[in-house]
């Protein structure tokens, strides 16, 4: 049975899913905050509302029984997902999803000190960005255990693919830290997201999490000298770690206070999900080509 998609927050990982779905004959809404944003998605021909989490909510788009992704980010300060507080509270008894796919990140889980980790690891989350999405994944799971609505969380790594590469950080000669220092990262090129994002709501279990990554972890430094090489652009300048406050900016900086290396076979096993993209040289090939 084909229930409407409603994609709050519908800007670069959105879209892709729109099309995904559409391709499929499904019925698609995109709902965004501003009307340049609203234009360009009608311009992509994917129906779009407009919406504001940081105003008052007079309404809301038509959302009973649909299968609702929420892609909104955070507000930028604070540990309080006030955004998803004010869209919670707006959501009626007679505007109730069939189902919501929540976008979280693995930050929550703080620092682990390079290990593996699953989905059984408790939350530790310690920056503020990551506090807000714990937050956002709490109050999510009170509110569809209280309303009858099933519930899905993705926890994910970080998302690049065409138009979503540091290319701007390293034309600007950035430094980074030596590879010995730099913390593990992970990564999920954004095609094989909108993918994972199709299979969760249609398998995966309500209530449960799932981490989303390549399965492929490296390090940050590594990261950027490949990107760099992919392009054709200098690597970026080495500053050690203990030398690094006035080099490196502040977001930067509480990235290396973190590492770990995610477990993302939950993901495979129980959504059945083939990655396009299993890695970071395979994902920077369809980057090329994309472009």
């Amino acid at each position: 049975m084909m229930h409407n998609k409603v994609i709050l927050g519908c800007g670069y990982l959105g879209q892709r899913l729109a099309r995904q779905y559409q391709a499929q004959g499904e019925t698609v809404t995109g709902v965004v905050r501003s009307p340049n944003s609203a234009g360009v998605l009608q311009a992509a021909g994917i129906p779009a509302l407009q919406m504001d989490l940081d105003q008052p909510l007079d309404t809301l788009p038509p959302l009973a029984g649909c299968e609702l992704f929420y892609f909104i980010p955070p507000p930028r300060g604070g540990t309080v997902e006030q955004r998803v507080e004010r869209f919670l509270a707006a959501l009626g008894n007679d505007q109730l999803p069939r189902r919501i796919l929540y976008l979280s990140t693995t930050g929550v889980y703080g620092d682990c000190a390079g290990e593996w980790v699953d989905e059984t690891r408790p939350v530790a989350p310690v920056a503020e960005r990551a506090q807000r999405r714990w937050d956002g994944e709490r109050r999510f799971r009170s509110w569809c255990r209280e309303h009858g609505c099933e519930l899905v969380i993705l926890r994910v790594a970080g998302i690049y693919g065409p138009g979503k590469l540091p290319l701007a950080r390293l034309r600007r000669g950035e430094p980074m830290v030596p590879e010995v220092e730099a913390p593990y990262t992970n990564r999920i090129h954004v095609d094989d997201l909108a993918q994972v994002c199709v299979a969760a709501m249609q398998h995966g279990g309500d209530g449960e999490i799932y981490n989303v990554s390549d399965g492929t972890p490296g390090n940050m430094t590594d990261y950027f000298n490949r990107v760099a090489d992919w392009a054709g652009l200098p690597r970026p300048p080495l500053v050690p770690l203990a030398e690094s406050a006035d080099a490196l900016s502040a977001g930067m900086r509480s990235y290396l206070q973190e590492s770990r290396r995610l477990d993302s076979s939950k993901m495979r096993r129980e959504l059945g999900v083939v990655l396009r993209y299993p890695d970071l040289a395979s994902g920077l090939r369809g980057c090329a080509e994309a472009s």
